[in-house]
């Protein structure tokens, strides 16, 4: 984008001196924003003609003044051109720093990177998970290794990301780093976040991610089947911590929360519900939205089989939780016992309490989402488009109400 620059001088009649006479100011405007400097000339009011912007008349004052206003137009023109020769961004910050001398110090990108970081740190437990932690902890690290491969340097000058450094990155991660799509999307989506600030605090005039488009592509849920979930169920595992590893999972395929909620859980996350009943009340941890979920009679078997635990009762939790590296290398194992063929994850508990558990039994998909803590219902419709014999059943009705009708169709031609 050109940039746009005018020059205006003009009286300031509220910055008079004791002797009554005003200083003539320049005004530079860049891209709409303002620079005013003072031409360290001062001249009574009534000489100024605000029409041409210079001192009226053709009295030595007049001329001497004028031609040093000239001048100083001359000297903006040129550092004008002296940027764009430079090929640094034109703005009023590095307009004004060249102007007037001033060396500009780079804003480089790993400072502002780690300033975020260290942010949402401090906020830990507050505002942020963990987990969002680690997350930029790593997108900075990738960031510096990509600098380091396609520049080699450990650092930049903000002014030099553009459009390339980003397609460049993503390319980067996704050949070097050997990243998935969405993987990569994602990295490069917590890259924005730190141009969004640098963009916000008017370090940069420019967005490097104008013309950058990305799409995450839709992965299929990996749940478990009715028959899969019994299978689980009915197992006689010979050892005490597969048993639990069991009894933790079969917990959250009938709650629906994940690993870091189930952990959370204390036995004062248990209250009755508008019915009568048992439910669970907590907050999700990732998006901090409610989670109200009516308990099961399965759920409440693994409640009441865990209720005397030494660990529950020593940490004041409802379960007591394995860390969730020991939970999925034991799933693995459990799925190998079981011969499930599919790469049991302790995540696919909550996928199997969206589709198996909910939705094909015929629970409402606004309720799910609110049991689930989704902030809106298009992240539990992901869970719906998997149910083929969900769309079968609900069409299976529909056709058989067309059937009950005799629908004949008019054979006539003109």
């Amino acid at each position: 984008m050109k940039a746009k620059v005018s020059i205006l001088f003009y009286a300031k009649k509220a910055k008079a001196n004791v002797n009554g006479l005003v200083p003539i100011y320049t005004r530079i405007t860049v891209n709409g924003k303002r620079i005013e400097l003072s031409t360290n000339r001062f001249i009574e009011i009534s000489k100024w003609c605000t029409k041409s912007n210079k001192i009226k008349g053709n009295s030595e004052e007049a001329r001497s003044i004028n031609s040093h206003l000239d001048m100083l137009k001359i000297q903006i023109i040129d550092t004008q051109m002296e940027l764009v020769h430079k090929k640094i961004p034109i703005t009023a910050e590095s307009f004004k720093s060249l102007l007037l001398g001033v060396d500009e110090r780079a804003r480089m990108l790993v400072p502002i990177f780690q300033d975020h970081n260290n942010k949402i740190k401090e906020l830990v437990g507050k505002e942020y998970a963990p987990g969002t932690l680690e997350r930029y902890t790593t997108s900075l690290k990738h960031t510096i290794e990509f600098m380091q491969w396609k520049y080699n340097v450990s650092d930049i000058d903000i002014m030099k990301i553009d459009h390339a450094f980003i397609t460049d990155y993503e390319f980067w991660l996704r050949s070097v780093r050997n990243c998935a799509n969405n993987t990569a999307v994602k990295y490069i989506k917590n890259f924005n976040k730190i141009i969004k600030i640098c963009l916000a605090n008017d370090w940069l005039d420019k967005n490097p991610f104008a013309n950058y488009k990305s799409k995450v592509k839709e992965v299929e849920r990996v749940y478990l089947s009715e028959e899969e979930i019994q299978n689980i169920i009915e197992k006689d595992f010979k050892t005490e911590r597969l048993s639990l590893v069991r009894d933790i999972f079969l917990f959250s395929c009938f709650t629906g929360l994940a690993y870091i909620d189930v952990k959370n859980l204390t036995k004062s996350h248990i209250s009755f519900g508008i019915d009568g009943e048992k439910w669970i009340f907590t907050h999700r941890q990732k998006t901090e939205t409610a989670s109200k979920i009516p308990i099961l009679p399965v759920t409440q078997m693994i409640i009441d089989k865990y209720a005397e635990h030494p660990q529950s009762n020593n940490e004041d939790k409802l379960l007591p939780i394995l860390s969730n590296q020991k939970m999925n290398a034991y799933l693995k194992e459990i799925a190998g016992v079981c011969e499930i063929e599919k790469e049991l994850t302790f995540h696919i508990a909550r996928h199997t309490f969206a589709t198996t558990v909910t939705l094909t039994n015929g629970v409402p998909i606004e309720s799910v989402s609110k049991m689930l803590g989704h902030k809106n219902l298009r992240t539990t419709q992901h869970y719906a488009k998997v149910l083929d014999r969900k769309v079968s059943d609900d069409m299976r009705i529909l056709k058989e109400k067309y059937l009950g009708k005799n629908v004949q169709l008019n054979h006539k031609t003109n």
